[in-house]
């Protein structure tokens, strides 16, 4: 299976939305003319739709009318005069009553029993609607074993602490040196679009519409003890880690790379728990869906995925956006090639609330143009992947 193959396009209504918010992002003193156009266009295109989808039913329900029309008595000029409507209603009530016997019997004489229905516990159906972000691993973030700093990364792979600094000066320099535009991003992005290839491993798409391969494969490193990921990205990854340390920014590694027993092994305990508090296997298996991601549809069993929080504060939540780390890896993670993958305002499009913490390996021009256009990875691929 190709990723290129498993790309599924916006319907209208989106493409609408998204060239809307282009407009007004351009024209901000016209905001008012492309609300107002994205209202007409989508309910003129509803409306036509509508017409369109049910035209069968719409032909059907004309001819009816019109066979009916002309073998009605009230079509033509002459009428008989002879007709008793009491007669008629007392016909209409003695029907009426034989029917409703006819039931009584068959009911009183029927073995049939009506299914029973368990009680659902309700308090895991609020649990379970509660979950917003269901691409997060279960307290795995709060495990000290499944995290790792900086200086437990090189301590690891034999660094000496003290040449963190050093080192993290020394790369800083160097990228100003090779570009000194790195800080400032142009607004002249739109002149001359890129195009991304679909081959590109550092764009794969991957959510609930467009899985995982099944003969994809990559190479796993290892950050430090347990914890893997792609190994392709490993160095970027210390880069802006060790960046960010020389800015007094504390970035810890939790959940990188999961493979599909684990994946697996979350979902199906999410359907087992829903199971026993009532729920059919559908019903659980629905529901589970909204808590953890489908086995294979998760950006983690690529290795390209990076859950990030900072001393302090461990938890996977909105409130991660507003501490250093969470603002700093927003201003400067694209100069390492990483993208905040859920951002804020895109969740009709991603399908997956605001994420602050989870970060994804695209490459450094793919992560620069998507921030300087400010758009997710589908719109990337519905726009400029070929």
């Amino acid at each position: 299976m190709n990723a290129s193959n498993s790309v599924k396009k916006f319907s209208y209504k989106e493409k609408v939305i998204s060239k809307v918010c282009s407009f007004n992002r351009k024209h901000k003193a016209l905001k008012l003319f492309g609300i107002l156009y994205a209202i007409i266009a989508i309910s003129v295109y509803n409306f036509l739709f509508y017409f369109y989808r049910n035209s069968k039913r719409f032909t059907c329900l004309a001819c009816i009318l019109l066979f009916f029309v002309a073998s009605s008595s009230f079509s033509y000029p002459g009428m008989a005069l002879t007709i008793s409507f009491a007669s008629d209603f007392e016909k209409i009530e003695n029907e009426t009553a034989e029917n409703e016997a006819v039931a009584d019997t068959t009911i009183e004489e029927s073995d049939a029993e009506l299914a029973s229905v368990e009680d659902v516990d309700s308090e895991v159906i609020r649990e379970a609607l509660s979950s917003e972000n269901p691409d997060v691993a279960e307290s795995e973030h709060l495990n000290p074993e499944k995290q790792a700093s900086l200086s437990d990364i090189l301590e690891a792979s034999g660094t000496d602490a003290y040449d963190i600094d050093e080192r993290a000066e020394v790369l800083g320099a160097s990228k100003a040196a090779d570009d000194p535009d790195a800080n400032t991003l142009s607004d002249d992005s739109n002149v001359n679009d890129p195009e991304f290839s679909s081959d590109d491993w550092k764009i794969m798409l991957v959510n609930k519409q467009h899985p995982i391969p099944d003969d994809y494969k990559f190479p796993l490193g290892t950050i430090t003890g347990t914890m893997r990921c792609d190994e392709r990205i490993i160095s970027p990854l210390l880069d802006m880690m060790k960046a960010a340390h020389a800015e007094g920014v504390s970035l810890i590694i939790c959940s990188p790379y999961r493979d599909m027993d684990r994946q697996t092994m979350l979902f199906d305990t999410k359907i087992n728990r829903y199971m026993e508090a009532g729920m059919s296997y559908m019903d659980a298996y629905n529901l589970a869906s909204q808590a953890v991601t489908v086995p294979g549809s998760s950006e983690h069993q690529v290795g390209l995925a990076i859950d990030i929080i900072t001393d302090g504060y461990s938890s996977l939540d909105e409130g991660f956006g507003n501490t250093r780390a969470g603002k700093w890896l927003s201003e400067n993670s694209y100069k390492y090639g990483f993208v905040l993958r859920y951002p804020l305002g895109k969740e009709d499009i991603t399908s997956i609330e605001f994420e602050p913490w989870h970060f994804r390996y695209v490459g450094v021009d793919a992560a620069t143009f998507m921030v300087q256009n400010d758009i997710c990875l589908e719109e990337l691929w519905n726009t400029y992947v070929k």
